[in-house]
C-alpha cells in the first residue's frame, strides 16, 4: 500500500494548527432565528449526519473521542466494562458516568453567511430525532436533497423558568434547491469539511496516561484533540436526554459553553 500523502498533509496541518475547525464550526445564536440547508456528507454510508461519540466525565478533560467507536483498544471503555463486571453499586454509578455521549455533526449552509461556505453544526439527541423525523415524513422527505429538499429554520430560545436554551427545527413551507448557480452548487459540495479533520483521537496510551491520573487523584487539563480552542475547564456532566445533572442541564448546553 503506498504512502497517503493527503493524510499526511492533513496531519502536518493540525500538528501547525493549521486546521479549519474553528472556523468551520457553527452554533445558532441565543434568541435568534437562523435559517440553514442541510447538506449530507458524502461517503457516509447513506447517512446524512455524522454521528460521534465522546467521553466528558473526567475531570480536566473537554471530550475525549472513543476510540472503541472506530474500532480501536479503548482503555476507558476496558474500564467500563470492569466496573460493570464488579457488580457492585459503586462501580455501577462509576461505569454509568463514564458511558460515552453522541454528538451528532451536520454539513450546513447558513443562510446569510454563504461568503463562509460549508459549515458543521453540532447538535444533541432530541435535534436529531426531529431531523431524522423530518426525512422520513413523506411531505417533506430527503430535505438535505441539493434541488428539491428544503431550508430549515433553527431557533434557540430559554423560556422563562428554564435553566438552560432549547433548539427547535423546523422546516420551511416548500422546496428550493441550495442555490440557484450550478457553479456556487458544485463548489459547496464539493468542499464539505471532513470530519476527520476536525478531531483527534488520542493514543491508547495518552488515555491510559489520562484515566490513571485520574484514578490516582491527578487531574490532567487538555484541550488537545477537541472542537473548542484553546480555552481550559475542568468536567462537565452532560446528559443527552435533557435531564437534570451536577453540571449541565443537556449535552447540547456543555456544547454550547465550551464552544463559546
Amino acid at each position: 500500500m503506498g504512502i497517503d500523502f493527503e493524510a499526511i498533509k492533513r496531519k502536518l496541518e493540525r500538528l501547525s494548527g493549521n486546521t479549519r475547525n474553528r472556523s468551520s464550526m457553527w452554533k445558532p445564536t441565543e434568541g435568534e432565528e437562523h435559517t440553514v440547508r442541510l447538506i449530507s456528507f458524502p461517503d457516509n454510508d447513506g447517512q446524512p449526519f455524522k454521528e460521534l461519540q465522546f467521553y466528558y466525565n473526567i475531570p480536566g478533560q473537554r471530550g475525549l473521542l472513543a476510540p472503541s467507536q472506530f474500532g480501536k483498544r479503548d482503555p476507558i471503555q476496558d474500564l467500563i466494562n470492569k466496573l460493570r463486571d464488579e457488580g457492585t453499586k459503586e462501580s455501577y454509578e462509576m461505569a454509568k458516568k463514564l458511558y460515552p455521549k453522541m454528538r451528532i455533526y451536520a454539513a450546513c449552509i447558513v443562510r446569510g453567511e454563504e461568503d463562509k461556505g460549508v459549515q458543521i453544526w453540532g447538535f444533541g439527541k432530541t435535534v436529531y430525532q426531529k431531523l431524522l423525523s423530518l426525512m422520513l415524513d413523506e411531505d417533506y422527505g430527503d430535505i438535505t436533497d441539493p434541488i428539491g429538499g428544503r431550508d430549515v429554520k433553527v431557533a434557540c430560545n430559554k423560556n422563562p423558568g428554564q435553566q438552560w436554551a432549547m433548539t427547535e427545527v423546523t422546516p420551511r413551507g416548500k422546496s428550493t434547491p441550495l442555490t440557484n448557480t450550478k457553479t456556487q452548487a458544485k463548489e459547496w459540495l464539493s468542499n464539505i469539511p471532513a470530519i476527520d479533520d476536525l478531531f483527534t483521537c488520542k493514543s491508547y496510551d495518552e488515555l491510559s496516561t489520562i484515566i490513571n491520573n485520574w484514578l490516582n487523584g491527578e487531574e490532567t487539563t487538555s484541550d488537545t484533540g477537541t472542537e473548542w480552542g484553546s480555552k481550559k475547564t475542568t468536567s462537565q456532566k452532560p446528559d443527552t436526554d435533557n435531564k437534570k445533572d451536577d453540571a449541565y442541564g443537556s449535552l447540547d448546553d456543555a456544547f454550547a459553553d465550551l464552544m463559546a
